[in-house]
């Protein structure tokens, strides 16, 4: 079966100037990945590392230096074509900044169906539909934003992307503004929405315990680069790449014995300079198993299992 959506080669420079020179940004440098009808992917990694810029690029909020992006076989048009069609939508990071606070939280769901020229009869039917679907009661129609808590502006967000029936929902962080207490009932909300709807997920996020919840599959990037990928199970059980090793070293578990004696993996320096070319593995700098090749050219992902790929020169060596 054809993937819903299909990335290659995807690369997002910007032009700088730095230090009085001009420069380019790599942050996002030759990525690619397949995501399923149905499926959640998840791109994980620190701060910088090039996860939002992919998604935006796909959306058509950035452009694209290089690469290809293609949603159902097609290629992308641009942003405004992408944002008419209806069959992607975003649920960002703050839902306090996604909603306009001026407009009642009828207005803000029935917004892309006014767009799309919807009959207001359709749309306060669908408005209704929506807000029981993301456990919202009738009343919340008429409030605005600043009247609800973060959690409840965070469902009204995900009614909004839902208005149109989208295939495909891209994630950025959606749960890292809320309360501890809210972040588990948002993500339990949106797996049982995933699941009666069928819509596919590409989930970005620096919070791996979520991932694992949430993710069928996960991406790992660093400084714009995939260094892993595969099915959730097997880069968590089994992390290679040692840059992935050190992230899943930092996840908490909830046995207390058990996390007071595992090893904990810190990685030296910080993460170098995006601007320039990098000729060699990008991890390299920081690699605590780096070999005097990583230094010549950047590895290329290799399967170490059949649901599993890692870009390193040390650890797919035969």
């Amino acid at each position: 079966m054809d993937p819903l959506l299909s990335v290659r080669n995807l690369c997002v420079h910007y032009a700088v100037r730095h230090g009085g020179r001009d420069g380019v940004v790599q942050a996002v440098d030759g990525v690619s990945f397949d995501l399923a009808a149905g499926e959640t992917l998840a791109i994980v990694g620190e701060s910088g590392c090039g996860k939002s810029s992919t998604a935006y690029a796909i959306l058509g909020l950035e452009r694209a230096t290089a690469g290809t992006i293609e949603f159902e076989g097609k290629a992308l048009g641009n942003a405004d074509e992408r944002g008419r069609s209806g069959a992607m939508q975003i649920v960002s990071q703050d839902p306090s900044a996604a909603l306009d606070p001026r407009m009642r939280v009828s207005d803000s769901i029935a917004e892309p169906l006014a767009i799309s020229g919807v009959r207001p009869i359709l749309r306060r039917a669908r408005v209704a539909e929506l807000l029981e679907l993301v456990g919202l009661p009738p009343s919340s129609a008429a409030r605005y934003p600043g009247e609800l808590s973060g959690g409840q502006r965070q469902r009204v967000v995900i009614a909004r992307a839902l208005a149109r029936s989208p295939k495909l929902l891209i994630c950025d962080e959606p749960v890292s503004a809320l309360d501890v207490s809210i972040r588990s009932q948002i993500l339990n909300l949106f797996m049982r929405m995933q699941s009666e709807l069928g819509f596919a997920s590409l989930f970005i996020s620096h919070d791996l315990s979520v991932v694992r919840h949430v993710a069928d599959r996960v991406v790992v990037m660093y400084l714009g680069t995939i260094v892993e990928e595969g099915d959730v199970s097997a880069v968590f059980d089994a992390p290679t790449h040692p840059y992935t090793e050190a992230l899943i070293s930092a996840v908490p578990i909830p046995n207390p014995v058990a996390q007071r004696t595992r090893r904990k993996i810190i990685l030296a320096g910080d993460p170098p300079s995006p601007i320039g070319d990098r000729p060699g593995c990008p991890f390299m700098p920081r690699c605590p198993i780096q070999v005097e090749r990583c230094a010549a050219s950047r590895p290329p992902l290799l399967g170490v299992r059949s649901t599993h790929r890692v870009a390193c020169f040390v650890r797919t060596a035969p």
